[in-house]
């Protein structure tokens, strides 16, 4: 057996099951490998779309991706994406092939350690045959259990050596971190003091929600979650949606009338914060996270407690006797009223054969099925998805934007996992030319099956902005709705609000109908879509 046999079969066993890359020479015998041993292999037009797909698909399903790739080029073409993974804290596991070590004066020669580590991913290494499998199990327990993007350099020379059959070393089973007891004691404390508790939750707490709930049952805290936990508390009547630059005005409200922020899972940086106006003067900041070195990086906090945010949870809903804290029933009718984007008037400024994004938003948050996963490029656009579309739970939302790359959410849509239907919906939404060069996301999606919806805003022209920018800013350069799918808009003809594409049009050859709908394609402003020409068609196909 050869070692890139051996590793791929380890791999397999420890529940890599699906593969997302780009083929090569150098990684060709180990992928073959995993699809041998029951991996489903997704194939993309470039290893960049590869990376994010691999990225989402680890997001959606709690669990490591893995991404394979070719040595060299193969690997500098993903950087984009594993740097998003990275700065994310993703479990990846990218499959790096790499020049033989004595291949000093090969043209694919690169130092792929020092590549890994300048984009904040950890580097390993197969270093001999004998150690191949254990190298390989290493690195993928490492992306399982800290949450890290691992490269994983696989030298040729190794992968074609010969070894023994693999035996995947055993690793004993880990609890998470519990607090210690006077950490959660300091917590339980505050609570217990605390008038207008706030939870904020973060990535660190996208599994922890029944332990968070309890607790702020307990101690009548209001719930809120950073962008990338967008849904965590979804149906919940205290669910204030997203802290930060995406949050309501009556939840910007409400988290910085709060006497006690308590970060879980959740850095509290700038952006969850809102550079620090969601905390109010005199309120307390707690953090808990299981990376003591996240605790107090991005502002200083009054109480730390290093552990596992569920074990916390627990441990301080024993010692806290429950009180009314920050609820009512008044306050729960106003949340229920005016907490959603949404429901907050506005004057809709479509005019002119554009369309009031915030009208297109509203439009496509009822048209789409409950059940959906959202990615959202990044961009000045991406405000509008992210506060007006609605998600069913935490996996249903993918937000690469730690790198705030442009172009990665297409690839991503690759990625996401179906979900309790056999075949979810998916939504893209990009803007800012974000759908100019990554086309080599598409593949993916047709491949895996999954029902793409996408829709692009884009302004008059290219412009620098941070955060959400409401319309009104946009007076001079209001974004315009682009149909992507196979249709275009025919200038002329201004309509007062959004037209959904499909009701009135005929689809293109190879476009399934559902629902009266195009199911490739969603909004149309300004004009009535009509089907291209066939050469069009292939072009685009």
């Amino acid at each position: 057996m050869l070692v890139s046999e051996a590793v791929g079969a380890a791999l397999a066993t420890l529940g890599a099951d699906t593969v997302f890359g780009v083929v090569g020479s150098g990684n060709f015998h180990v992928t073959n490998a995993l699809i041998a041993n029951g991996a489903r292999f997704v194939a993309a037009r470039h290893e960049c779309g590869a990376a994010c797909a691999a990225d989402a698909w680890a997001r959606g399903t709690g669990r490591p991706g893995i991404l394979s790739v070719h040595q060299g080029p193969g690997l500098t073409n993903a950087l984009t994406g594993i740097t998003e993974a990275a700065k994310s804290r993703t479990p990846l596991l990218v499959l790096a092939a790499d020049v033989a070590g004595a291949a000093v004066r090969s043209n694919f020669r690169i130092d792929v350690a020092a590549l890994a580590a300048s984009v904040g991913a950890t580097a390993d290494r197969l270093y001999s045959p004998a150690t191949a499998v254990a190298d390989a199990a290493r690195a993928y327990r490492t992306a399982e259990r800290e949450r890290r993007t691992v490269v994983l350099a696989m030298p040729l020379d190794v992968q074609a050596a010969p070894c023994d059959p693999p035996a995947v070393p055993p690793a004993p089973a880990l609890d998470p971190p519990a607090p210690a007891p006077a950490a959660a004691a300091r917590l339980a404390g505050a609570l217990g003091e605390a008038d207008r508790p706030v939870f904020v939750a973060g990535r660190g707490a996208r599994a922890a929600r029944a332990s968070l709930e309890q607790l702020a049952d307990a101690c009548g805290a209001l719930l809120a979650t950073s962008a990338v936990a967008k849904g965590l508390f979804h149906d919940s009547p205290w669910d204030l949606g997203v802290s930060g630059g995406f949050a309501s005005p009556l939840a910007a409200e409400l988290i910085s009338a709060a006497d006690l922020v308590v970060g879980w899972g959740c850095s509290l940086n700038m952006w969850t914060m809102r550079h620090g106006k969601m905390i109010g003067p005199g309120a307390l900041v707690a953090q808990v996270d299981d990376d003591s070195s996240a605790i107090g990086a991005h502002r200083p906090v009054d109480i730390g407690v290093h552990g596992d945010v569920a074990e916390t949870a627990r441990m301080t809903l024993a010692l806290l006797n429950p009180r009314p804290g920050y609820r009512s029933p008044e306050l729960r009718s106003r949340i229920a009223a005016g907490v959603r984007w949404r429901d907050v008037p506005y004057a809709d400024e479509g005019a002119g054969g554009r369309i009031d994004p915030r009208t297109l938003t509203i439009a496509l948050d009822d048209l789409l099925p409950p059940e959906r996963v959202v990615a959202i490029d990044s961009g000045n656009f991406m405000g509008y998805p992210s506060m007006f579309l609605s998600v069913p739970d935490e996996r249903g939302f993918c937000f690469t934007q730690a790198y705030q790359s442009i172009g990665l959410g297409l690839a991503s849509v690759a990625g996401s996992r179906p979900r309790r239907r056999r075949r979810a919906d998916g939504h893209q939404r990009t803007g800012d030319r974000g759908a100019v060069g990554p086309a080599h996301g598409c593949g993916g999606v047709r491949r895996r099956g999954l029902r793409r919806r996408g829709s692009s805003l884009r302004s008059g022209r290219v412009r620098a902005g941070h955060g959400p920018v409401p319309a009104r800013r946009h007076r001079r350069h209001r974004p315009r709705v682009r149909l992507r799918g196979g249709h275009r808009a025919r200038p002329g003809r201004p309509r007062a609000g959004p037209r959904l594409a499909g009701r009135p049009t005929r689809p293109p050859a190879g476009h399934r109908r559902e629902g009266g709908v195009c199911h490739r394609l969603l909004v149309a402003g300004g004009g009535v879509p009509r089907p291209l020409n066939r050469a069009a068609r292939e072009r685009t196909r």
